[in-house]
């Protein structure tokens, strides 16, 4: 289990507080988001086989939890806002975890795929290698690790009353492949844009 600084704790603690004080409102906006792309882009990496255990790392109110186990999969949830968890749990009646990116608690080798959607960008920045970490740990041999996040130029701070990390490709990267990832692919989201002006990367990588 990761052992955050004091200061780093006071970071992601406001952005949860933020995300509990608007749980309703932030289902209301995003529970109808098309996603399909990023859920697939985990299966298809997983390949022939299955059904998987599947980690959707922050789940929010289980909109892609759900979706996991609708297909057949064991899909396990971990969230840190509370108001989400109960969310989540209601809607999809999946198992969800309440623990947070600075204090994951995770089982080792356990998980097939590890589904991070605009998740992980609130991990600061100094805690990245350490989370990274963890859940390669988390994944079996072989195991996939997909994650998207919006796309920057390196800015970390408050963005409203959220923080984050915005990373562009070369960055994120460096970092996903120092803690032992193989990149599988990676491409920007939405589609319908040119690659330059998209706003969100995706991408899937393989433990090595």
């Amino acid at each position: 289990m990761s052992r955050p600084s004091p200061e780093l704790r006071v970071l992601l603690d406001a952005t949860l507080a933020f995300y509990d004080g608007r749980a309703e409102a932030f289902w209301a906006a995003t529970r109808d988001h098309d996603v399909a792309q990023n859920r697939e882009a985990l299966l298809s990496a997983l390949g022939a086989g299955g059904p998987w255990t599947l980690l959707d790392l922050g789940c929010g109110p289980g909109r892609d939890l759900k979706a996991f186990a609708e297909m057949g999969h064991r899909a396990i949830g971990v969230e840190g806002a509370a108001r989400f968890v109960a969310m989540a749990r209601a809607h999809s009646a999946c198992e969800v975890w309440q623990q947070d990116f600075l204090a994951l608690d995770l089982p080792p080798a356990f998980f097939d795929g590890i589904y991070a959607n605009a998740s992980l960008f609130h991990v600061p920045r100094a805690s990245l290698p350490t989370v990274l970490s963890e859940l390669r740990t988390a994944l079996r041999a072989g195991g996939v690790f997909f994650a998207s996040n919006p796309r920057g130029a390196g800015e970390e701070g408050y963005r409203e009353g959220r923080y984050g990390v915005l990373y562009d490709w070369s960055a994120w990267r460096d970092v996903v492949s120092a803690a032992g990832f193989t990149e599988l692919s990676h491409y920007y989201r939405p589609t319908d844009e040119p690659a330059e002006q998209a706003r969100w990367i995706a991408s899937v990588w393989r433990k090595t």
